[in-house]
Order: structure tokens, then sequence, then C-alpha cells
């Protein structure tokens, strides 16, 4: 008699996707802190400042109120479609209507649902590295397939339209795109938006454009949209957002995405058998947020900016390190290449995760290699930590790091 073939405790969609890099080191920061280690995490994509007090406010009387206890429409309270379609307009002159709007558990959430509504299984997606963790295994739980096409720190981490021609296939359904970028701060330039924008328009290809740090750019540098920048490309455009980044909310779980009608409707219907609406409190929270002054917003920048000048100072003081200076986000996305194959503390270290990993091990600062978001030799670091903790942290690297023989 023939035994059936055993099967899997866990389905092979579900376990063939990766954990969050990202966040497994910003947890075994904080487990390693609990046990009364000096750790200094720059792992973490999250603002240290608290919540601004009038959204604060607002999520406290939304609690108060009964209307807020219930179930509401799983696309997204009313008020906060249109508070997101008039901040749109606002802040990239891209004109929407509530239609084209899905509020989402956080931008996390968008990523998934932009994905799984736009993709069937093997249709190929872009994906300009180094990139955000999550990208590729989104695409992979959609079914699809993600096409890394790498731009280094020799270009400033910005990917070409001549690389992206290259790799377009038949199979070629859609670009990821996301500017300013997680994890290297890179920030296109309108004229780059553009090309990339009418090469896609041109080529009947989908983009998804993640603009969730579009107010944290520096020096002089403009974050634009790319369907403001190419009109004729809204139609084959999905942008997702949310609070997260803008306004220290990436505990309140509130994002967005919008696009064409027909693709935001399929993702509803998906999220109104998954999640449901967003908490309501959140989504109270959120209009607070995206209807108040930017006030809160822009001393908030005026930190990143300077953390980020000392980080890239102190980074590129350290032999075999170099360290581009990002435009936007708050992430530096040093090369380490030259640190690879010397001896340090009696370790040698071929890789950038193993170069972490020793990070971790011999001065207690954690930082995320360069495999989490593309090819090794790389590490990413955070600087949306205090400025005390930011200079000893960096201190660390430079003393650990200036031993390398």
């Amino acid at each position: 008699m023939n035994q059936p073939a055993p099967r899997t405790r866990v389905s092979r969609r579900i376990g063939s996707i990766a954990e969050s890099a990202t966040l497994a080191v910003d947890a075994k920061a904080k487990a390693l802190k609990a046990e009364g280690r000096p750790v200094i995490g720059f792992g973490a994509g999250e603002p240290d400042f608290a919540t601004p007090d009038y959204i604060v406010a607002a999520a406290v009387a939304a609690a108060q109120d009964p209307a807020n206890h219930r179930y509401t429409p799983a696309g997204g309270l009313p008020v906060l479609k249109k508070a997101i379609v008039d901040k749109t307009f606002r802040d990239s002159r891209y004109q929407v209507t509530p239609e084209q709007v899905l509020v989402t558990n956080g931008g996390k959430h968008a990523v998934y649902n932009a994905f799984a509504a736009l993709l069937d299984p093997n249709d190929e997606v872009l994906l300009p590295a180094p990139y955000w963790t999550t990208y590729p295994e989104a695409i992979k739980l959609a079914g699809g397939t993600a096409v890394e096409v790498f731009a280094g720190e020799d270009q400033g981490y910005l990917v070409t339209v001549e690389q992206l021609e290259a790799a377009r296939t038949p199979r070629t359904k859609a670009l990821l795109f996301c500017s300013p970028s997680n994890p290297t701060g890179a920030v296109y330039s309108p004229e780059q938006i553009r090309e990339i924008g009418l090469w896609a328009v041109a080529n009947g290809i989908w983009v998804i454009t993640d603009e969730i740090y579009e107010h944290l750019t520096y020096d002089g540098v403009r974050s634009v949209s790319m369907p403001v920048e190419v009109p004729e490309l809204a139609d084959t455009c999905v942008v997702l957002n949310g609070v997260a980044k803008t306004y220290a909310m990436t505990g309140w779980r509130v994002g967005w995405m919008i696009g064409p009608r027909d693709v935001v409707k399929a993702a509803t219907n998906l999220q109104s058998h998954s999640t449901s609406n967003v908490s309501n409190v959140s989504q109270r929270a959120a209009v607070a947020a995206l209807t108040g002054s930017l006030e809160a917003v822009n001393e908030m920048k005026v930190a990143f900016d300077r953390r980020r000048r000392t980080m890239v100072r102190m980074l590129n003081d350290i032999e075999g390190v170099n360290c581009p200076v990002p435009t936007g986000a708050f992430y530096v996305y040093p090369a380490v290449r030259g640190l690879l194959g010397k001896t340090i503390r009696g370790r040698v270290c071929t890789t950038s995760a193993e170069l972490a990993a020793l990070i971790l091990d011999e001065v207690e600062v954690a930082v995320v290699p360069g495999e989490a978001f593309g090819p090794s030799g790389y590490l990413r670091l955070s600087y949306a930590l205090g400025d005390a903790d930011l200079t000893e942290g960096v201190a660390r690297l430079q003393k650990l790091l200036g031993e390398a023989r």
C-alpha cells in the first residue's frame, strides 16, 4: 500500500519567506538592553521622538467616543480618506479622489495589498537594490518574482533606465520605486523620475512608488511624485504612503495606497477578508496628523539633519569605510568592502553579515548588514536616535574598525 507523501507543517508559501532582518536586529538589541547590556541600536527605522501631543489628544478623544467602538468601512473612514486626498494634493500636487484610496494597517500592509492586487504567478517585478527588506518577500507572497537591479555607491545608489531596460523581460509586470530610499537615503531627481516614468509608460509597466519618506529630504533636495511628473502614468501607478515616519507614529499602524479605482477596489476586497478596518482610534489620530501643522515634522527634520551630518563625518573617518551623503530618509548606507578579509580582534570577516555580528559581539552596537537589502559589503545605520547615543555608538565603531589589519 502506497503511503501518502508527508505534508509540511508550515505551508511552502509562508515557509519560504524570510523574517524581517531589520526587526530581527532591533529585537535582539532590545533583548540585550533588557539584560542590562549597554547596547546601542542603529537597526530600527523609527523616529526616537514621541508622537506630537495634538495627535495623541485626538486619539484620546476618539477612544472615548462610542462611535469608534464599532466596525467601520474596511477601506477606511471617509474623513480619513478625504484627509489623505487633501494631503496628497497639498504635498505633491497629485489630484485623486476618495475612491482611489485604501487605508491600511501601516505602510507594510499597503505594500502587501498592492502586490497581491496586481501580480499573478510568475509575474516579474523590477526591484532596484539596495531595497527595503520587505519588498521581495511581499512580491514572493503574491506569487511574483523579484528581479534585482543593483546600483552601488558609485551611482549614488540610483538605478538608470538603461539598467531597468536590460532587466526587462516579457514577464515584467511592475517596477517597485522608492524615493527617498530605505535603506540608502538616496533621492532621485525630478529629471530621473520623469525619465523612469516615461520608460514605464512606453513599456506598459506598472509602477508601485513608495513615498513614505517624502518629507524627509535635506540639502535643498526635493522629493517629487512620479505620477505628477508623468501624468500619463496615473492609470498604471500605485502610490504608497503612511503617517509612521513623518509624524513619529510607527506604532499606530496607519498607511494607505492610492491607485486606479479598479485596483483599489480589489485591494479593499482583499482587506475586507484579511483585516477589515484599521483601528478607528488610530485612524482618528491620523486625521489629526494629516490636517494639522507640519511644525513638529520640521522640528524633527532639523534634528535628523544634524545627526545625518555627524554620522556621515564620523563613519568616513574610518579607514575602509565609504559612506555617501544621503539626501533623504534617516539612514546611511556605508560600503564596508574595504574591511572585509581583514583581521579585527582575531576574527576575519568575509561578509557584511559576519562584520555586523562581530560589531555586536565586541562593542555592543547593532547594525543591519547589506545582505538584508541586496549584495553583501554594506551596512545600514539609522540616525533616528538620540544625539548622545549616536555619537557614542559610532565612536565604538571607530575604535573597533580602526583595529582592522
